[in-house]
């Protein structure tokens, strides 16, 4: 069965939009905006299929870098200006490792740029592309002007905002074109009741197998943006999908299984990005509000996870990744006989992974000693004690070394 991809792409960017309203104030559902936006915008321009999928991905995306450059700012205190640069250059180095049959150049990068030259590259008019001048006037009109609630009426005025700022903040083309799609219809339909509908109906179909390259590179993208919500979490979904692809070569997964693990590994945490940093950061023992806050993250990757068609078993998979054999584990409470292989692999990867990797309450830890606390949560009923046995086997060459990734092109991103 297929996998849609642009719905995949639309679930990532809606828990992306979480932490984007938590740390910014922004609004739900701003990249879908964008990406609508800069959809009518292509094809009023007349740009072919490829370009504005193209288009509208890096729309969705453009802000992908969030958690990265935040975490940037917390460890070197740059300054803000500088922030939005590397924010930029984050956000376009990661989308690049999506293989696009256009060229994507600079879409991401220059999406704060201005007509003026004021932008944090200094950019004027003909020195970036025409795809980031669509993404930056639909991402400042929908910051300053509220398109989710926008009311018809008030197109005069919109219209007459974006003229008066064409050749200072937009550029002349952008400009004109949103202009033009600007009308009654499209106003109503970036409303937060209809803007998923409108996401949608308007943004192109894209169906891939669970194995296929773009996917499985989006898998890691997702994995990086959800690991940089916290320094101690930082390679920990990474990490997680690449252990779980090298134990899927020692079963012999077929390519289609072996990806779907990888898939279901790599945004098992989706839904932490809602989780506050202060409590996934607390060097303490957690009280049982922040223990239900961080057990709730599981609901969220479920909820994000199951709107996408094909993504059935992955979203069971990722969801399970709390469950225990014996029933006392979360969000669902499963039992030993509703636990299928991949579902008890990833309860013993994660496990693996947080015990072995340096957290606020305690060390990196080996091999060995991870061994000895994965062994003993199996002689308690609560993991796959053959699976458990099998990691000791498969892991032991990475004792606190990180399993390499599984497109070599992806190693320097998550070095």
């Amino acid at each position: 069965m297929k996998i849609r991809m642009d719905e995949l792409v639309q679930s990532v960017a809606a828990a992306l939009e979480i932490v984007e309203s938590r740390i910014s104030g922004a609004s739900c559902n701003h990249g879908k905006r964008i990406a609508v936006l800069c959809s009518l915008m292509g094809k009023e321009l007349g740009m072919d299929t490829e370009e504005i999928k193209a288009v509208t991905t890096c729309a969705l995306f453009h802000d992908n870098a969030l958690t990265e450059y935040i975490l940037s700012e917390r460890e070197s205190g740059n300054v803000k200006e500088v922030n939005l640069r590397l924010h930029c250059e984050y956000g376009q180095r990661n989308i690049e490792t999506l293989p696009f049959k256009t060229d994507i150049s600079g879409l991401v990068t220059y999406h704060h740029e201005r007509c003026d030259g004021k932008g944090p590259f200094g950019k004027r008019e003909e020195e970036f592309p025409l795809g980031a001048q669509l993404i930056a006037i639909a991402d400042m009109v929908d910051v300053s002007y509220h398109l989710q609630r926008i009311q018809p009426e008030k197109i005069p005025y919109l219209q007459k905002e974006i003229e008066a700022q064409k050749g200072s903040r937009f550029t002349k083309k952008a400009a004109d074109t949103m202009l033009a799609i600007l009308n009654k219809e499209t106003i109503l339909s970036l409303h937060d009741e209809n803007i998923k509908n409108t996401a949608s109906r308007m943004l192109s179909a894209w169906e891939v197998e669970a194995q296929d390259d773009a996917i499985i590179r989006l898998a890691g993208l997702s994995a990086k943006i959800i690991d940089y919500a916290s320094v101690f979490t930082r390679k920990h979904s990474v990490q997680i999908a690449n252990k779980i692809w090298l134990m899927g070569e020692y079963y012999n997964f077929d390519p289609s299984k072996r990806a779907k693990a990888y898939l279901a590994a790599a945004m098992h945490d989706l839904g932490k990005l809602a989780t506050p940093v202060e409590v996934l950061e607390k060097p303490g023992k957690l009280d049982e509000n922040e223990f239900n806050i961080i057990k709730a993250h599981v609901r969220g990757t479920y909820d994000l996870l199951s709107v996408i068609t094909g993504f059935e078993d992955i979203c069971d998979w990722a969801s399970n990744h709390h469950e225990k054999l014996d029933g006392t584990g979360y969000s669902f409470g499963k039992k030993d006989e509703e636990l299928d292989f991949v579902s008890r692999l990833l309860a013993c990867t994660d496990i693996y992974q947080a015990v072995s990797e340096e957290r606020p309450y305690h060390p990196a830890r080996s091999h060995s000693d991870t061994m000895q606390v994965l062994f003993s949560m199996a002689e308690k009923g609560f993991v796959d004690s053959n699976i458990a046995k099998d990691f000791d086997t498969v892991m032991a060459e990475y004792s606190l070394k990180d399993v390499p990734a599984v497109f070599p092109a992806l190693n320097k991103e998550q070095e």
